[in-house]
Order: structure tokens, then sequence, then C-alpha cells
């Protein structure tokens, strides 16, 4: 693949094959059978997929007060955050490929509500809640939190989009308001 010249001097980006004729008892080169084809259209298409992938993935890069993180259809973390790292104290490396129950206080574990959650968020396409969370330095923080379920153009679920607000001075200012 590369880019080709037309007679009008116009540029294309071309898929371009070619092959030896050859003549079947003497084994001589006749000559060569080209084909190209014009794959300006699939290649434009292309880089304009990659620029906007880019763009999505500086937005979310960039984003420092949630965490927003992809886990693989079992909780896996997949994918990491400035915001993530900021609010839970994980590096990229430390977490990624780790089940994001960690994330959970033991008596939500030992509940089985990291599983309600993506269970929830693969039935319904969402799950939302607040409750306590845990950083990685072992205190906790009041979360909102929203699952949701990542499907592919078959409609087989292919992951989970988290996003996490560390919503505790809110919370704390509410119980203050109420005493």
């Amino acid at each position: 693949e590369g880019w080709r010249v037309r007679k009008d001097g116009s540029r294309f980006w071309a898929h371009v094959i070619i092959d030896p004729i050859i003549h079947p008892t003497s084994g001589r080169t006749l000559g060569y059978a080209k084909i190209t084809r014009d794959l300006t259209e699939r290649r434009e298409q292309e880089m304009a997929l990659r620029r906007s992938e880019q763009s999505f993935r500086l937005l979310v890069q960039g984003v420092t007060d949630y965490a927003i993180y992809m886990l693989s259809p079992t909780g896996e973390v997949t994918n990491w955050n400035v915001g993530a790292e900021r609010i839970k104290g994980y590096t990229r490396e430390e977490i990624l490929g780790k089940h994001f129950s960690c994330f959970y206080t033991d008596e939500d574990r030992a509940s089985g509500l990291p599983a309600l959650t993506l269970s929830t968020a693969a039935a319904e396409g969402r799950a939302e809640r607040e409750g306590w969370r845990v950083r990685k330095d072992g205190s906790r923080f009041w979360a909102h939190v929203v699952v949701d379920a990542i499907r592919n153009g078959a409609g087989e679920l292919v992951g989970f989009a988290k996003v996490t607000r560390d919503v505790t001075e809110r919370k704390q200012a509410a119980e203050a308001l109420e005493r």
C-alpha cells in the first residue's frame, strides 16, 4: 500500500499487487499482471477513527475528578485514567489485571456486592450506587458509582465502563445538616 498519482496529478492511497506472468512450458517471464485498488476512502475513514480515538483517550485521561476505567466481562481492570489514580491511589501498572472488587469494603465483598453490581449492569445495561469504597492505602471514601455494560455490534457483553466520584464531602455536609 502507498500513495499513487493519477493522470490528472491527484494522489490516491492504493493497494497494489504485481504478479509475474510465466510461460507454461519455457518458464520465461512474459510480463506482469498489476492490480491497483483505490483505498483512499478506507484510509481516510481509518485516519478519522484514529483521530477520534486519540481525542477520546485524551479526554478520558484528562479528567481528574472522576475515576474512569474499563472492566473485562469478569471484572478485571483493563483501562485506568489519571482520575482513578488520584482518587483510588493505584498507578495504572499496579491495578491493570486486578479484579475491581479490591475497591470494595470487606463487608461488601462478603455480601457479594461487586458481583451483584456487574450482574445488574449486564442485565439492565447500567448499575448506579453509592457506598463506601476503599483506596489503596486502606482509607475509605463515600463514592457515587455508575457501571455501564459495553456490548459489541452483535450485542455480546465485552466489558463494563465504570465511573466513580468521591462524594465524601457532600455526604459529610448532608450528615452535618441533618444533625
